[in-house]
């Protein structure tokens, strides 16, 4: 039996749990929330260490990436470092995996991309996705500074992006990280009904990008338009179907009514696969996916009803 434990400083609303055979073999994921306190995450992380098979670092990652640049988060350190024995990822090595290829993935299999608008929050926690969907020949609008400063000021492309990152990045990641992302019962809040981005979510075809962003900034109204994401309950589909989105997909399946963090996803790769995180590549992750059979979660909805669902588990 191999068990893997995200534990996340997210709202504890959002924990889950779900026990399933994969290749032959009981497998139990579960995800624990800490409500922001990353000094419990840290407690939970020494109890456990050494006890299962992988950790997920999840609610903040360890970097984030601009381009051939990681940023380090000065926040995230205590916690892995508190994992002496068992391995811990945040979910990054998914990310420029599996989220770079999910595009490509959407254009196979959902719907042609060439030319679409797509409004990414925020680009440099999704930069792999982001580059998945440069290659598809779409027309990005990245939302960086409009989350994390308040600047209503669009980024067009990703070069543009890597300069203002290797800026700002530096100072921002020493900040204490609830000031950058939304943590704890930060998550549960509704939405920020400002309307000041409201323009961006109306211009795009599609929102991709952090679940909790979206959630805190798109609007109503949005009939026709497709959101990419992860890490949804079913209560948050439900919202996104009284926001009139037409189509969901997520990098990682639906495994008994919840897509999982890439953070939960990936640990249980690094639990399949053996190796230590840093030794495995973008390709051992892929053929993995493949050998078990893990594909994105497609839903189209009209009507305010499920129309078609792919699940998984």
């Amino acid at each position: 039996m191999k068990h893997i434990v995200s534990i996340s400083i997210g709202s504890s609303k959002r924990n889950h749990r779900v026990e399933m055979d994969i290749n032959d073999e009981k497998v139990i994921i579960e995800r624990i929330g800490t409500d922001g306190d990353i000094q419990m995450a840290i407690k939970l992380v020494r109890e456990l260490d050494g006890k299962i098979d992988a950790f997920g670092m999840g609610g903040i990652d360890v970097y984030l990436n601009a381009g051939k640049t990681r940023y380090r988060i000065k926040d995230a350190l205590p916690i892995r470092e508190a994992a002496k024995i068992t391995p811990m990822v945040d979910g990054s090595g998914l990310k420029m995996s599996l989220e770079k290829e999910l595009p490509r993935f959407i254009d196979y299999n959902v719907e042609k991309l060439r030319g679409k608008n797509v409004f990414i929050l925020p680009a440099i926690d999704r930069y792999g996705m982001a580059e998945g969907f440069q290659n598809m020949g779409c027309e990005l609008v990245l939302a960086d500074l409009m989350v994390a400063l308040g600047i209503n000021i669009p980024i067009k492309s990703l070069k543009v992006l890597d300069r203002i990152a290797s800026i700002i990045a530096p100072v921002v990641c020493r900040l204490p990280f609830e000031m950058l992302y939304p943590t704890g019962k930060e998550q549960n809040k509704g939405a920020d009904r400002s309307g000041r981005i409201d323009k961006f979510f109306f211009d795009a075809d599609i929102i991709a990008g952090d679940f909790h962003y979206i959630r805190q900034y798109m609007p109503g109204g949005m009939q026709g338009r497709m959101v990419v994401t992860n890490t949804v309950t079913e209560e948050d589909i439900e919202w996104l179907k009284e926001c009139g989105i037409s189509t969901l997909v997520t990098s990682t399946p639906d495994l008994n009514g919840r897509s999982f963090g890439t953070n939960v996803i990936e640990a249980l790769l690094v639990a399949i696969i053996g190796k230590a995180a840093e030794e495995i590549t973008p390709e051992d992750y892929l053929n993995v996916l493949k050998e078990i059979n893990f594909r994105p979660r497609v839903e189209h909805f009209d009507n305010r009803k499920v129309l078609y669902v792919e699940k998984q588990g």
